[in-house]
């Protein structure tokens, strides 16, 4: 397995800037691409569930990913996810990331038809992350979305022998155990990038180094003092600020989820991401009023 660099703190999942007709405004980029590299933030994961991905064109993937990698311009890493229920579009759009300089690749499980077996999870990514052999790959593990409930450490240890870029996996699950197995398993040789903002200090204890999530866009200051907390074994200062984390994402998910009523969120901080694309609905003024208002109440600064 090639000896790639790990990833280390907090990896943004994006949101998909648009326009009011749904169309991608991709001058939006800029902006949040200079938001995120004067934060603690160390990369962005694009095009992933917080990116609305799943209503996107392939077009629109490559051109949003490449808007990406330009604000970048190399301050802070770009991982792009290339997940799709078509392997041959995910085939395409891994192959578009390679070339284009995303820094990796993530893909999550289809979920119309659906792997059965590790062997036919294998089976659907090997050739993908084929696309890219010189990039780390990742599997997007995400059970409650996908219905795909496999066991991760036999897929990594299993799937590296056809997947030598297997890196490891995004793990937005709820299952510290298995999460653990994964941390551990083969003397640490994966990386396990903890995917749910609430439990962080729970990821962090079993292990983990890194997180993807999409409340970092607009809280990172709490996750930022979470990952320094537990390295400095501090576990009262991080609970304080898990408890912060856990008091925003109640208020998101009062407001649609980290989808919906993040995306909000991010309109309120001075990012324009516009509304969601259907089927999610739009806010209306008087839920983004009701939204601010909550957001007040918990002492959130807008930038």
């Amino acid at each position: 397995m090639p000896n790639f660099p790990r990833l280390s703190g907090m990896i943004a999942a994006t949101f998909t800037p648009m326009k009011e007709n749904g169309d991608i405004n991709y001058n939006e980029i800029n902006p949040y691409a200079d938001l995120i590299a004067q934060s603690p933030i160390e990369g962005v994961f694009v095009n992933g569930t917080t990116g609305e991905f799943s209503s996107l064109t392939v077009n629109e993937r490559k051109l949003i990913l490449e808007a990406w990698i330009k604000a970048a311009a190399g301050r802070f890493k770009v991982i792009c996810h290339v997940g799709s229920n078509c392997q041959r579009d995910s085939m395409e759009l891994t192959a578009h990331a390679a070339a284009s300089g995303a820094y990796g690749i993530g893909c999550i499980a289809p979920s119309f038809f659906k792997p059965a077996t590790v062997d036919d999870l294998i089976s659907f990514f090997a050739p993908i992350a084929a696309q890219a052999p010189n990039h780390p790959f990742y599997y997007y593990n995400m059970p409650s979305m996908t219905g795909v409930n496999l066991p991760v450490d036999k897929f990594l240890i299993t799937g590296r022998k056809s997947i030598p870029n297997l890196a490891g996996t995004k793990f937005t699950h709820n299952n510290m155990m298995e999460m653990g197995a994964c941390i551990t398993l083969d003397n640490g040789s994966f990386e396990v990038l903890h995917g749910y903002d609430e439990i962080l200090v729970s990821g962090i204890a079993m292990g983990a180094k890194a997180g993807v999530g999409s409340t970092y866009n607009y809280i990172p200051d709490v996750y930022d003092g979470i990952f320094k907390a537990m390295e400095e074994n501090d576990v009262e200062k991080a609970r304080e600020l898990q408890l912060k984390s856990i008091k925003t994402v109640e208020v998101i998910i009062k407001y649609g989820g980290g989808v919906r009523g993040g995306k909000a969120i991010m309109n309120l901080i001075g990012i324009n991401c516009g509304q969601c694309r259907a089927p999610l609905s739009p806010l209306s003024n008087k839920e983004y009023a009701d939204l601010d208002a909550d957001l007040e109440t918990l002492g959130f600064v807008k930038k």
